[in-house]
């Protein structure tokens, strides 16, 4: 489809100068993308070892649970307070600060034999990736190639769902088949984070540090009026679909060992990659339509997909389960990129920050409820029972978003402006 003239807003000119070269803007993009790979694999690496905790220290899905809570709080409280903060002090060094997070989560897992270790390993993790949420995919908008346009929004919001699935598979092939199945994978994140950690440093900036840094610490939620209208409906997407994300994390290593009868650390690392991996692959298909259709596509796949996952637990069904985790995974990409370039649609360098940080906010929002509640109810009801309810929750989000989904609107320009932003970074684009 043609490119509407609406990137007058994406100027962000200091930035452009900054950079220099076209050269210069593919090396900040590869490091950014590269680290954002690094961080969420990181944090998926850590499910495959969710049953041998389970199996060795006495761990029960409650207590899982907890620790996708902590994860989640740790998030959230660091985009509400720093959400804001790389664009003062910079993208660089708040992206080297969100990897230093990273790194001092693994190296806490090393020694997990209580849920307190896990907890606190998971609540460090969080934070990094709260700030590697604001930080590294603001740096990779800023820095995205004019073309395809769609790479700036599905990069930003899918980097994320890859690096989960590489982590999950990665993690669960180290501890079936490497030696010390409890600390190899922590020590190989570790040394992927230190080499993120260097490719950023040596990348070029994306923004000019300005002053406000210490009140940009003050908790606050901002979205341009522009694209409020949008925000129902995308936050139904997110809420509906990191609610399922976070479902994968605390109760799928059970009903993969207890409904589908195998405990292999890396089939379960397969079935979580099925559902991140696809999600990532799927997004790009989203740019194939206008932002209100994908979402309406991509949510009607998430919803079937949720049908086919709750035969396939009743039905003990491996096969099936790992179909129907693909297909809501693809949903779940189309969706969320969609929902994430309309939100992006005409914001100025100054805006990408804060509205990243609102829809992670809003994402491990849908994350933390659900998995509170479920830890709460996991002693009084089976796991196929807390799936229907997730499952219920996916399809009252398809309907919503079927019903009520918006393209954003385009903003009167004047020609001198248009010809100005077709000069800037164009990372959000339709």
């Amino acid at each position: 489809m043609p490119r509407p003239n609406v990137r007058v807003e994406q100027e962000v000119g200091p930035a452009k100068d900054k950079i220099g070269s076209e050269q210069s803007l593919w090396l900040a993009f590869a490091s950014a993308v590269v680290a954002l790979l690094a961080s969420f694999a990181t944090v998926g690496s850590t499910i495959p070892l969710f049953n041998i905790y389970r199996a060795q220290d006495g761990f029960n899905s409650a207590d899982i649970s907890l620790t996708v809570v902590a994860y989640s709080v740790g998030t959230l409280g660091t985009l509400l307070v720093m959400g804001r903060l790389s664009n003062h002090a910079g993208r660089r060094p708040v992206s080297i600060a969100s990897l230093a997070f990273l790194i001092a989560g693994t190296l806490t897992l090393l020694n997990v034999h209580h849920i307190g270790i896990l907890i606190v390993g998971r609540l460090l993790m969080g934070v990094g990736a709260g700030l590697a949420s604001s930080s590294l995919t603001s740096y990779i908008v800023d820095a995205a190639p004019a073309k395809p346009a769609w790479l700036a929004s599905v990069a930003s919001s899918q980097t994320v769902m890859l690096g989960l699935a590489v982590g999950a598979v990665a993690s669960g092939a180290l501890v079936q088949f490497g030696p010390w199945p409890r600390d190899l994978v922590y020590l190989v994140d570790t040394g992927f984070l230190l080499l993120a950690a260097t490719m950023i440093a040596v990348s070029p900036e994306t923004v000019t540090r300005t002053a406000g840094g210490w009140r940009s610490l003050r908790p606050s939620v901002r979205v341009p009026v522009g694209a409020r209208h949008l925000l129902p409906v995308a936050s139904a997407v997110f809420l509906a679909t990191w609610a399922t994300g976070a479902f994968y994390q605390a109760f799928v290593p059970a009903l993969v060992q207890d409904q589908l009868r195998t405990s292999s650390p890396l089939v379960l690392g397969l079935v979580f990659a099925a559902y991140m991996g696809s999600s990532a692959f799927g997004a790009p298909i989203g740019g194939r339509f206008t932002a209100a259709g994908a979402q309406r596509i991509g949510m009607v796949g998430f919803a079937v997909g949720w049908i086919g996952l709750i035969t396939a637990i009743a039905t003990g069904a491996l096969p099936l389960f790992i179909a129907a985790t693909v297909l809501a995974g693809a949903g779940q990409g189309i969706a969320i990129s969609a929902a994430t370039r309309a939100l992006l649609h005409g914001g100025t360098s100054a805006d990408r920050a804060p509205i990243l940080a609102v829809v992670y906010l809003i994402s491990y929002s849908g994350a933390t409820a659900p998995s509170l509640i479920s830890a709460q109810l996991s002693g009084a009801f089976s796991l196929p029972q807390l799936a229907l309810g997730y499952g219920g929750l996916a399809l009252l989000a398809t309907l919503f978003t079927a019903l009520s989904a918006h393209n954003p609107r385009t903003p009167a320009i004047s020609e001198s402006r248009v010809r100005q932003a077709a000069k800037a970074p164009q990372g959000n684009s339709l």
